[in-house]
């Protein structure tokens, strides 16, 4: 008996299909509980979105001059911006002189420009430029916001911001067409030779060239004093927040090697230090600060009500902080540390070259998201009397012609915290990607 197989049709060959349509058809539509799920989600958010859209845009008001129109005009159903537009200012300054914004603006201007060089390639120095930021910016900025008179040594610092701005784009703009920095190019051109001697002697003699012309720059500046109590808005938010963010960071490395220090008193200070104010809100804080602070200070010393918040909120990051990096630390394998001390590699050397790098790699997310925290955490100021971009949120609902208009403030707020925390959030996720401190750990 013959046995006869008859032979199939060969299937077509499987359509080529996009990246997207795979991701789609895996982790959307994978099977009937899946797809239904996604169909649902996709119903809410549509919904959603169309009531805000509706809310915020086409049943909105966009003329007006009271609330009260606003009112007769669509009710409830629709925003009524026009008493936005017209806080917009305070919402962003507070309450800083209107023809003196240009000084905030200028100062902010400042800071882009010094950290422009951190994301441009071929750029060596850009540890330094970020220290220059962080330790010579600050004098710059201040009496950019602050005015008032300049004593000697006022304005040496102020100067010494100043010059700090042009070393860093005489560095950038030198490494990007030479290869070299400043300092290398300038001792060569000056010293004539590759005597290291006389090209430190011309690197710093071009220094002293560099402050004394700034000095005399600034010398000739008259900048009315703005009293911090008509700082407000956005403005006071992302200062209180940007000397928060900038200091806890060194001060919790600091805190977090202290702790795991073998001597004793350095190790229980700094334990004691961390436990007391991550057991204590914030809120405790800044109110002990506000109301105690000057209680402890020399009789005729007053410290205004914004350096105390400051100070309340620089202490309260730091705790939180020295965790963050103690964890990073604790991470490292026991390896690491033996093989820095097989090469000969002191406690510092070991720390700075070998630990505190992949320490740092390591906890990008978490130092990141303290410092997302620490941003949303600012708002927290309003109760003890700032007029933060919270505050001045609310003082909006409370003017006479607006009054009771406080949806729409809050909601521009609300827009406004998300796009900082979420462009501080991607940075993040590509810092992390380009370190390789991610999947590939």
């Amino acid at each position: 008996m013959a046995l006869v197989f008859e032979s199939k049709p060969d299937r077509p060959p499987p359509r080529d299909e996009t990246g997207l349509a795979v991701w789609v058809r895996r982790n959307l539509f994978r099977d009937v509980p899946n797809a239904l799920m996604t169909l649902l989600g996709f119903y809410i958010a549509y919904v959603v979105v169309a009531a805000v859209l509706d809310w915020a845009i086409f049943n909105a008001v966009w003329e007006a001059d009271t609330r009260r129109e606003c009112l007769d005009a669509v009710g409830r159903s629709g925003a009524c911006w026009p008493g936005v537009v017209e806080w917009l200012p305070n919402l962003v300054y507070g309450l800083y002189p209107k023809d003196a914004v240009w000084r905030i603006n200028l100062g902010f201007l400042a800071l882009v420009l010094w950290l422009i060089p951190l994301w441009m390639p071929r750029v060596k120095s850009k540890v330094a430029v970020g220290l220059t930021a962080v330790t010579l910016y600050p004098f710059l900025a201040s009496y950019f916001f602050l005015g008032g008179d300049k004593g000697i040594v006022w304005s040496a610092l102020i100067s010494l911001g100043l010059s700090g701005l042009v070393w860093v784009w005489a560095t950038t703009i030198s490494e990007r067409v030479t290869g070299q920095s400043i300092a290398e190019l300038l001792g060569k051109t000056l010293a004539g030779g590759d005597n290291d001697v006389l090209q430190r002697r011309a690197v710093r003699g071009a220094g002293l060239v560099l402050f004394l012309a700034a000095y005399g720059l600034v010398s000739t500046w008259s900048l009315a004093e703005v009293r911090t109590q008509f700082w407000g808005g956005l403005f006071l938010t992302l200062v209180i927040s940007g000397i928060g963010i900038t200091f806890s960071l060194p001060a919790g490395i600091l805190l977090a090697l202290g702790r795991r220090s073998n001597l004793p008193v350095i190790a229980v200070l700094s334990t004691l230090f961390i436990e007391l104010f991550r057991s204590v809100p914030l809120i405790t804080i800044l109110f002990m600060f506000n109301t105690m602070l000057p209680l402890f200070m020399p009789e005729g010393m007053e410290v205004n009500q914004l350096a105390r918040a400051i100070v309340a909120v620089c202490l309260f990051a730091a705790a939180y902080m020295a965790e963050v990096i103690r964890g990073g630390l604790q991470a490292i394998p026991k390896g690491q540390y033996e093989a820095a001390a097989s090469l000969g590699l002191g406690y510092w050397q070991t720390t700075t070259q070998v630990v505190l790098p992949q320490a740092l790699k390591i906890m990008i997310p978490t130092i990141v998201g303290n410092f997302i925290g620490l941003f949303k955490d600012t708002t927290l100021v309003s109760i003890i009397g700032l007029f933060d971009l919270m505050n001045m949120a609310r003082a909006v609902g409370e003017d006479t012609d607006w009054l009771g208009l406080f949806i729409e403030p809050f909601f521009v707020v609300s827009l406004t915290y998300f796009v900082f925390c979420f462009a501080m959030s991607s940075y993040s996720i590509r810092l992390e990607e380009k370190l390789s401190a991610g999947r590939e750990r």
